[in-house]
């Protein structure tokens, strides 16, 4: 059976996963962003193959995203690694989520590194997965089944130790249109945002994956412009350019 597990906030993540998902005619799919979802319930086996598809927050899988994956039982299941970045580097994440996944007992099998439009600063890599990575991907989705039907050792780039965990430390708040719909509330990975109150943020929970500022549908959330100012005019130069993907057989 296969399985495309994702952990998509802004839904980059979600789209790249699907593309390279394209030479499987079923899936079944489980999203890492339900915060009431017990994990634990998914055991695999050998016959399974899962692509796994992660987000690279500051170089690393986001820690949530970490320890919901590590609540999973492997059992011998192909792993497909997929870490995508807003077009500055994914660095560790591979390496990485490779460790969480033998941790609990999956085969990594294959992988690839996919550009997403930066979740913060979305006129870097705006659009992207785009056409032409759409192309791209869905061709590599054959090659990535192919290689987990046969299996065969695989190599990831990466530290060990991994790198410092660094985010940018922004915390999306409401404005003044806010409507208070509690559609952000529930969208939150981390249960950051009160439902009685939407229009305030548990600042020590919230962990800047901009799902809340994706769903509202008045636009009514944001970071600190201030900062967001500040994080543009020290990563713009990294940010810059078209990177490409990259595929690992």
């Amino acid at each position: 059976m296969f399985y495309e597990i994702t952990f998509s906030p802004t839904g980059g993540t979600k789209k790249a996963a699907d593309f390279l998902s394209a030479a499987w005619n079923e899936k079944t799919e489980i999203d890492l962003c339900r915060r009431e979802e017990d994990f634990s319930q998914y055991t695999f086996n050998g016959e399974d193959i899962c692509l796994m598809a992660v987000p690279t927050f500051g170089g690393r899988v986001p820690a949530i995203a970490a320890e919901r994956l590590s609540r999973m039982q492997g059992g011998g299941a192909k792993a497909i690694l997929v870490a995508v970045y807003g077009n500055r580097a994914y660095e560790d994440t591979l390496a990485e989520l490779e460790d969480i996944l033998k941790a609990c007992g999956f085969l990594p099998v294959a992988g690839a590194a996919v550009v997403a439009e930066h979740s913060i600063m979305r006129e870097f890599a705006a659009g992207r997965p785009d056409a032409a990575d759409e192309e791209q991907l869905k061709g590599w989705s054959r090659k990535l089944k192919e290689k987990a039907e046969q299996g065969g050792p695989i190599t990831f780039p990466g530290n060990r130790p991994y790198k410092k965990y660094g985010a940018l430390p922004m915390t999306p708040k409401a404005g003044k249109d806010c409507g208070g719909c509690g559609i952000c509330a529930a969208k939150c990975p981390v249960g950051a945002i009160p439902k009685d109150n939407p229009r305030e943020t548990d600042g020590e929970k919230c962990i800047t994956c901009m799902a809340c500022v994706a769903v509202c549908p008045q636009k009514a959330r944001s970071v600190n412009p201030v900062l967001l100012a500040g994080a543009r005019a020290m990563l713009k130069k990294a940010l810059e350019g078209r990177k490409e993907n990259e595929l690992f057989l």
